[in-house]
């Protein structure tokens, strides 16, 4: 309890762009794909070109020698199996979404921030064995803890900066582990979706508003509520006050408490979906 750690949020700079095709079919041998599965892979690898148009007029097409290519199936599976092998050789704690990239560690000790820090240098070695860099504009570190010692990293010459909180796959989290900036956030965006349907959508019956309150609004509510649910009565009431104000706008609703409204809506209390 209370020990100090450093998350340190990497982002690779156009990863599915950089990667040869040919760091893939070494990836598919490793994890004992058959040959026939290998040759087509390469097949659809090799199969793409790209050329560039400029006021109408056309160059040559070219072959893509490196590049995922996006929008398909098959590409965000191969850039997964290359990037699995981020976790062999670490010593502290590895998370991964596609392109983005999580390492954190107990910092109390000297001990600890050097083994952060040598992650840091391999997981730079692996990127520049496979073609990949990160952006180091991107890069960044979230100290947590009190007596934090709020130790420098950097990925060679290039010092990783630091702030009170970073988005983390679309949630923000401070240093201090506090949802409130969260929920602030989300409320926001939810109370402006519900402010474009009222100005936007001239009816005002049930069977308009409920449908468009669940798809466009209630979504930014319950993203990932799992991870910065609110803990706080003014953010459970801040988020609650959205919901509340999407059943007042429909007609033939306005003499009920909340309460009715939501039965007569067929909806549920937002804190007890949590």
């Amino acid at each position: 309890m209370g020990k100090a750690v450093d998350m340190l949020f990497l982002d690779f700079s156009k990863a599915f762009d950089t990667v040869s095709q040919s760091i893939f079919a070494s990836m598919l041998t490793k994890y004992g794909f058959d040959e026939w599965t290998i040759r087509r892979t390469e097949s659809w690898l090799d199969s793409w070109a790209q050329r560039i148009v400029i006021n109408s007029t056309m160059s040559s097409w070219q072959p893509v020698s490196s590049r995922v290519p996006q929008r398909s199936v098959l590409g965000p599976v191969l850039f997964n199996i290359l990037i699995n092998y981020l976790y062999d050789g670490m010593d502290c704690t590895l998370s991964k979404f596609t392109d983005d990239t999580k390492l954190g560690g107990e910092v109390h000790m000297l001990e600890g921030r050097d083994r952060v820090q040598s992650d840091l240098n391999k997981l730079e070695d692996w990127a520049k064995r496979n073609l990949m860099r990160f952006n180091k504009d991107k890069c960044r570190v979230l100290h947590l803890g009190q007596k934090n010692p709020m130790h420098c990293y950097r990925l060679r010459t290039n010092w990783l900066s630091g702030g009170s909180a970073e988005k983390d796959l679309g949630s923000t989290v401070d240093e201090k582990l506090d949802m409130s900036q969260q929920c602030t956030l989300v409320a926001k965006k939810a109370n402006d979706t519900l402010v474009y349907i009222r100005r936007s959508i001239a009816s005002r019956s049930r069977e308009v508003i409920t449908p468009l309150y669940l798809t466009l609004v209630r979504p930014h509510l319950e993203y990932c509520i799992q991870f910065w649910a609110p803990h706080y009565r003014k953010d459970v009431d801040k988020l609650e006050r959205v919901q509340q104000r999407a059943t007042k706008i429909m007609r033939g609703l306005g003499h009920m408490t909340y309460e009715e409204r939501l039965r007569e809506l067929g909806l549920f209390n937002l804190q007890k979906g949590r």
